[in-house]
């Protein structure tokens, strides 16, 4: 019995959880922990209404981009970010910050000065999800849809990253030259034409 109890402190309630997707040539990635509702009503109680607060557990929720993007309307630099939240009743729109500061807890939010952009998102409504949970429904070659959603909550978040074209595509340190060379053949014998 011992031996299950220490087990049991050894590993978090709200485990980690990540997601990646590329949109275009832009590489997004989140980092959480999963907090579970496990019947507790969540919005409201243990959310408090226009307080900010961190979606996730445990250790701050990131996100990063490799590339500049736009969310919904308003552009975010290349980097690496703090996700924070300032919920607000329904139908009010909720807050979405992407913070500097990294590698704190997720109760220590570290400050406007360090804000790197606010964005005012319209909640939705969904099925439950017992866990919090980051996903994109929805993926196309220049933009995606990411949402946060727990409980009934759903918090959805247009990015739009740069179009495919030949001016932001990384080019390869070296690209072979896979033309195969022409081939002459002759009685004598076989000689590389240069193209």
């Amino acid at each position: 019995m011992f031996l299950f109890l220490l087990f049991l402190l050894q590993v978090p309630r709200s485990q980690h959880g990540s997601v990646t997707q590329r949109v275009g040539t832009t590489d997004i990635a989140i980092s959480y922990n999963r907090p579970v509702a496990r019947g507790r009503e969540l919005f409201g109680t243990l959310v408090h209404w226009g307080r900010i607060w961190h979606p996730g557990a445990d250790s701050v929720t990131t996100v990063s981009f490799s590339k500049a993007v736009t969310i919904d309307g308003h552009t975010l630099a290349a980097g690496r970010y703090s996700l924070w939240i300032v919920p607000d009743a329904p139908p009010k729109p909720w807050t979405v910050i992407f913070n500097r500061g990294l590698g704190g807890w997720h109760t220590s939010y570290p400050g406007e000065s360090q804000d790197a952009l606010r964005v005012s998102v319209a909640t939705e409504t969904g099925p439950h999800l017992e866990t919090l949970t980051y996903y994109f429904p929805v993926v196309d070659a220049d933009s995606a849809v990411l949402r946060l959603q727990w409980g009934t909550m759903v918090v959805p978040m247009k990015i739009k990253a740069s179009p495919i074209s030949s001016r932001n595509i990384d080019p390869p340190a070296s690209r072979p030259d896979l033309r195969s060379p022409r081939v002459k053949i002759s009685r004598s014998r076989a000689r590389v034409m240069p193209t």
